[in-house]
C-alpha cells in the first residue's frame, strides 16, 4: 500500500497579491514566498491545533471543583450573614446593658428592675441569633471562640436571674446601701438604729432567697470556667483585649466568692445578733501602732451584751488590771525573752496581754480564752477584736464627736503626729510623760508610768460609746457611707471574730473575718511582723513586697521575695522610736530555703500552722530602710497555671505589692486577702 500523504495547503492570508509582484526598482517579477503548515511533529510554528477531546475524569474534577467553589461561596455568605446576625444582636444588647449599668451607677432600683428586663430580653434574642453560628464551635480554628461565646452567653443568663434575686433581697434595704426607688419600710427610716431594727426582723425572709442567689451565682461562674483567655491575643487594633477578659472573670470569680460565702454568715447572724437568746461577748481592743501578730497590742477590754441586735458595752478596763490577778504558766516566746525583755527578764512565763503570739487569731484566741477564765471571765461566747482603724473608719462618716470629760474627736490630721487627731489623743492619754517602768524584783508590777496612763484605758469605754450612739443615731443619708465604713473594717481585718460555737466559727472563718491562716492549693504567702518594744513606731513605718517567681525546665518554682520596710519620720521618744521587729514569713509547707538576707539574726525554718516559717529580726530606725531578700523553693511543681494566695496580716494599712512572673508584673496595694492566677507558657 503506498504511503498516504498529507496535501500541503496553502494560506491564503500569506500569498502576495499580483500587484506586488512586480519589483518596481529592477522590473523583475518577485516568486511568492509560500509558507506551509506543517503537521503535528515539525518543528515549524502551527497557525491552529485541533481540539483534544477532554476525558470523563477531567469533566468529573472541574465538575466537583466548580461545585466546591459553589458551595464555599454560598456557604461563605450565609455564614457572614449569619456572623452579621450576631453581631447586630450583639451591639443591641450591649447598648441595653450599659442602660442597666447606667441604672446601677444611679442606684436607682426601679431603673434596675426595668433594665434587667430589656437586658433579658436581649440576651435571649442574641442566644437565638447565636444558635445559627453554633455548630461551628465543632470546627477547628474558630470552634473555641464560638464556644467561648455561647458559655459567655449563658453566665448571662444565669446573671440576670442573680441579678433579680438581688434585688429582691435589697429592695426593703434600698436605703441603708443607698439605692433610691426601693420599697421603704412602713417605719424605721430615721436613724439607723431603727434601719437595724427593721434588718433583723426581716433576716429570716432573706436566708432562702440567699440559697437561690448562690445557685444562680455557682452557674455563672461554672459557664464562664469554660472560657479560656489565652487563646486570645493581648491586644487587638491597639486595644487591651486578654486583660480585660481575665479582669472581667475575676471579678466575676471575686463576687461569686463574696456571695457564697456570705451565705454560712447570713445563717449565723440570729445567733451572732442575739436574737433568741443574750449574746455575751469579750471585746479586745489591740493597737495596731504597737503591731503584734493578730494586729496589735491588747491594750483594753470590755465585756459587751448583744440583745436583739443592740451592742450594749460595759466599762472599759486596763489589761493589765487582768494581769494583776493572772498567774502565768504558759512559757513565753524565745523572741520575747530576747527582744521584748521588761517582766521576761526574770520569768519566761507570758502574760495575758502577750498571748495573741500566734499569727492565726482563732489559735491565739484559743489559748487566750482559757486563761481569762482563770481572772473571772467566764460564760462568753466569744471574741472580739477591733484596732483604731474602725475607729477612723466610722468618724470619717460621722464627723467629729464629744465625749464626756475627755473632749472632741475627729479624725483631722494635727501636725504633732501628722496623723488622726483622735489618735494623737488616745496615745497621749497613755504616753504624754515617759515611758513606763517595771519592777526588776517583782515581775508584773509597774514601779513608774506616765500621769495619764490610766486615763487613756478608761477613756476607751466612753469613747466607744459615744461612737456607738452616734453611728446608731446617724441620718438616714450618711447609712450607705456607714454600710460601707463597717464593710472595709471588716474585709481589711481591723474587726476580728472568734466564736465558742463551731458552727458559728465556721462561718466567720467562711467569710474571711476571723483572722485564719488558710490551707491553699499552690503557692501561698503571710508576712507577719511583731513590735517588740518599739514605741508606737507601727505609726509610721511603711513596708513595700516584691516577688519574682522563676519556673524553671523542670516546672519547679524557685522565688525571690523582697521586703523593704521604711520609717520616713524622726526620732522622738515618744511616739516614733528604734523598732525591734521579728518578722515570720508563712510559705508552703516543704519550702527550701536557699538564702535569707538583710536580717541581723534569724533562725532556721519551721513548721507551723501547715507552713513553712521564714523568721528574723532586726531594728528598724527612725528616717532608716530595712531591707530583706529570701529566695526559696517552692515544693510545688506548676502545670499550666500557678497559683498564689497571700494573706493579709490584721492591724496593717494598705501594702504596695509587685508580682514579676515571667513578662507579668501585678502592682496592686494589697488591703484584703487576695488570689492570683497566671498561666504557664
Amino acid at each position: 500500500m503506498e504511503p498516504k500523504l498529507k496535501p500541503i495547503t496553502f494560506s491564503e492570508s500569506k500569498l502576495e497579491s499580483p500587484a506586488n509582484l512586480m519589483d518596481k526598482s529592477s522590473g523583475t517579477i518577485l516568486v511568492p514566498k509560500i509558507k506551509l503548515i506543517e503537521s503535528e511533529g515539525g518543528n515549524r510554528q502551527k497557525t491552529s491545533q485541533p481540539k483534544i477531546p477532554m476525558t470523563k475524569r477531567k469533566k468529573r474534577i472541574i465538575k466537583i471543583l466548580s461545585g466546591v467553589g459553589v458551595f464555599l461561596v454560598i456557604f461563605l455568605v450565609v455564614t457572614g450573614i449569619l456572623f452579621y446576625r450576631v453581631y447586630f444582636q450583639a451591639m443591641k444588647t450591649r447598648k441595653v446593658a450599659e442602660n442597666l449599668v447606667a441604672a446601677g451607677k444611679e442606684q436607682n432600683i426601679g431603673k434596675i428592675k426595668t433594665g434587667i428586663e430589656e437586658t433579658k430580653k436581649s440576651v435571649g434574642d442574641l442566644k437565638n441569633s447565636y444558635k445559627g453560628i453554633s455548630w461551628l464551635k465543632f470546627t477547628p480554628f474558630i470552634g473555641g471562640f464560638i464556644s467561648d461565646g455561647e458559655h459567655a452567653i449563658n453566665a448571662a443568663n444565669y446573671g440576670l436571674e442573680a441579678g433579680d434575686t438581688v434585688v429582691q433581697i435589697i429592695e426593703p434595704y434600698a436605703d441603708i446601701i443607698g439605692f433610691d426607688g426601693g420599697d421603704q419600710a412602713v417605719s424605721g427610716q430615721e436613724t439607723a438604729q431603727d434601719r437595724l431594727e427593721f434588718v433583723i426582723k426581716t433576716i429570716p425572709d432573706v436566708i432562702p432567697r440567699a440559697g437561690v442567689l448562690v445557685e444562680k451565682t455557682i452557674k455563672v461562674k461554672t459557664e464562664l470556667e469554660n472560657i479560656d483567655p489565652a487563646r486570645y491575643p493581648e491586644t487587638l487594633a491597639g486595644h487591651e483585649v486578654r486583660s480585660v477578659i481575665e479582669k472581667g472573670l475575676d471579678a466575676v470569680e471575686t463576687g461569686s466568692k463574696l456571695i457564697e460565702n456570705g451565705k454560712p454568715l447570713l445563717e449565723a447572724s440570729p445567733y451572732l445578733l442575739g436574737i433568741k437568746n443574750d449574746r455575751k461577748y469579750l471585746v479586745l481592743f489591740q493597737n495596731d501602732k504597737e503591731l503584734r501578730p493578730t494586729g496589735g497590742f491588747i491594750t483594753a477590754y470590755t465585756l459587751a451584751t448583744v440583745r436583739n441586735g443592740k451592742f450594749e458595752p460595759g466599762a472599759s478596763s486596763d489589761i493589765y488590771d487582768l494581769d494583776k490577778g493572772y498567774k502565768p504558766i504558759i512559757t513565753a516566746p524565745d523572741p520575747f525573752v530576747k527582744y521584748l525583755k521588761g517582766p521576761y527578764s526574770l520569768s519566761k512565763r507570758v502574760w495575758l496581754r502577750d498571748l495573741n503570739w500566734s499569727p492565726d487569731f482563732s489559735e491565739s484566741m484559743k489559748v487566750f480564752l482559757g486563761e481569762v477564765e482563770k481572772v473571772n471571765i467566764k460564760n462568753v461566747d466569744g471574741i472580739i477584736a477591733v484596732d483604731t482603724q474602725l475607729l477612723v473608719n466610722l468618724l470619717d462618716v460621722i464627723g467629729p464627736i464629744g465625749v464626756s470629760g475627755y473632749g472632741e474627736f475627729s479624725t483631722k490630721i494635727v501636725p504633732e503626729c501628722e496623723c488622726p487627731q483622735v489618735i494623737y489623743e488616745l496615745e497621749s492619754f497613755a504616753d504624754v510623760e515617759g515611758p513606763i517602768v517595771w519592777s526588776e524584783n517583782e515581775p508584773g508590777k509597774i514601779v513608774f508610768a506616765p500621769a495619764n496612763y490610766d486615763n487613756r484605758k478608761k477613756i476607751i469605754g466612753p469613747l466607744m460609746n459615744s461612737v456607738l450612739a452616734n453611728t446608731l443615731g446617724q441620718p438616714k443619708e450618711k447609712i450607705p457611707a456607714l454600710f460601707e465604713a463597717i464593710f472595709k473594717s471588716l474585709s481589711e481585718k481591723h474587726v476580728l471574730f472568734y466564736l465558742v460555737d463551731k458552727n458559728t466559727q465556721k462561718s466567720v472563718e467562711t467569710f474571711g473575718i476571723a483572722g485564719t491562716l488558710d490551707e491553699f492549693e499552690g503557692d501561698y504567702l503571710h508576712i507577719n511582723d511583731a513590735n517588740l518594744g518599739g514605741r508606737k513606731s507601727n505609726l509610721y513605718v511603711t513596708q513595700e513586697v516584691n516577688q519574682e517567681i522563676k519556673v524553671n525546665k523542670d516546672k519547679s518554682i524557685e522565688k525571690t521575695l523582697t521586703i523593704t520596710y521604711k520609717n520616713p519620720e524622726d526620732y522622738d521618744g515618744w511616739l516614733n522610736s528604734v523598732l525591734p521587729n521579728w518578722v515570720r514569713i508563712y510559705v508552703p509547707k516543704g519550702s527550701q530555703l536557699i538564702s535569707f538576707d538583710g536580717a541581723e539574726e534569724k533562725i532556721d525554718p519551721y513548721d507551723d500552722l501547715g507552713k513553712t516559717v521564714f523568721a528574723g529580726f532586726f531594728k528598724l530606725r527612725p528616717k532608716g530602710v530595712v531591707k530583706l531578700t529570701v529566695r526559696y523553693k517552692l515544693p510545688l511543681k506548676t502545670s499550666n497555671e500557678y497559683k498564689l494566695l497571700i494573706q493579709k496580716q490584721p492591724g496593717k494599712d494598705k501594702i504596695l505589692h509587685e508580682i514579676s512572673f515571667g513578662k507579668k508584673k501585678e502592682d496592686f496595694y494589697l488591703e484584703a486577702d487576695k488570689e492570683f492566677k497566671f498561666k504557664v507558657k
